[in-house]
């Protein structure tokens, strides 16, 4: 895919090839207020439930469902409480009661207002729900703009671990408005420059370097700065998840950090964010890349470096249980017989999917 200078531009679109099931990812500045015209002319349910958990519904609910009704769409908001502790099954239960109760049917459709919980939520419900409505994503958090609202995995919690309920199914358009960042919390920023480093280690060296160049006008939330590096991040997860929808292949590499950051983050009760967990990951195998000779001393330490130049942690927390840790290593997605895979850089760019990491290597980087 050809390299984009970052750049100011009124609106960006990413396709994300699927064929039949492909769709387009808006992003512009202001767009929130214009998603209603959108919709009105995509058609893509008679009328709509918003979904928001209730932080969110109070930041943009109103704004949103503003402009629905000015384009003539009619619309519902319902909400839940906000957090990873509501993203399980009796969430969605509820969610689909209130559906049923409003007459929701499979000509209507569901719009996912917020990051990455509400996406996960919502797309989760809209694949069950009367087998499958159609929803749209309007992510409101830098994680989900960069990643969790497109690519179509959906999913909840159970108590043995992160994400081992759900699906994969796609929504009809992603509408990225990048105004509101702007009164995003600071901890959320972090969790989604997490993610952005991510697509720099495992596919994109110049947008790696970037990252460390532009630090200043990031962390001041310059939004042509900031629309310009979601374009490319969008560009590449579109590239990623057109060749492997399923993740059964090169998809996989969209894990770096993950397979250890989601036992970090289940072993710290969910109190860890998301994106602070993955970036705690990320060191950590570049770690094991190191101590295998996989990777280079001055590419991990680079990496560790922009890492806590961007104010993220490095290291797991002292205080957790690594027995616990290695616990979950067990029942995530991505452990086949007993054995965690783990995408370990081989260069800035460039990863490899393996299952060949020792328990004694995991309990020496653990620490």
């Amino acid at each position: 895919m050809k390299r984009q200078a970052i750049m100011v531009a009124a609106e960006r679109r990413v396709l994300v090839g699927l064929g039949a099931r492909a769709y387009e990812i808006v992003i512009r500045q202001g767009l929130l207020a214009g998603v209603g015209k959108d919709l009105a002319e995509l058609k893509v349910g008679r009328r709509y439930a918003v979904i928001a958990d209730d932080r969110v519904a109070a930041l943009f609910g109103r704004q949103l469902l503003a402009g629905l009704a000015a384009a003539g769409v009619r619309a519902e908001l319902i909400t839940f409480p906000h957090g990873e502790a509501a993203k399980n099954m009796a969430t969605v239960a509820e969610l689909a009661g209130r559906l049923a109760r409003l007459g929701l049917d499979r000509g209507d459709a569901l719009i996912a207002l917020g990051g990455g919980v509400t996406g996960d939520i919502c797309g989760f419900l809209a694949s069950i729900y009367m087998r499958g409505i159609p929803f749209v994503q309007v992510p409101t958090s830098l994680l989900a703009q960069v990643d969790s609202s497109v690519g179509g995995k959906t999913g909840v919690d159970i108590p043995e671990g992160k994400n081992l309920l759900g699906t994969f199914y796609q929504p009809r358009r992603v509408y990225i408005d990048p105004e509101v960042l702007t009164v995003l919390p600071e901890e959320e920023m972090l969790n989604g420059l997490a993610e952005v480093i991510k697509y720099g280690v495992i596919y994109d060296a110049e947008l790696f370097r970037e990252l460390a160049e532009q630090r200043a006008a990031v962390m001041a939330r310059d939004l042509g700065v900031l629309a310009a590096i979601i374009e490319r991040c969008c560009q590449i997860k579109a590239a990623v998840v057109a060749a492997d929808e399923r993740e059964a292949d090169l998809r996989r590499i969209l894990n770096f950090g993950h397979t250890l950051g989601h036992a970090v983050e289940a072993a710290s009760g969910y109190t860890l964010a998301h994106g602070l967990a993955v970036a705690i990951g990320m060191a950590t195998v570049g770690e094991i890349a190191v101590e295998q000779g996989l990777w280079s001393r001055e590419d991990a330490d680079a990496l560790r470096g922009l890492l806590q130049a961007y104010g993220l942690p490095v290291l797991v927390p002292a205080g957790l249980d690594r027995l616990a840790i290695k616990n979950y290593l067990k029942t995530d997605k991505k452990t086949v017989a007993g054995r965690p895979f783990f995408v370990l850089p081989t260069a800035i760019g460039q990863v490899i999917i393996t299952d060949q990491v020792e328990e004694a290597l995991i309990d020496r980087v653990l620490g």
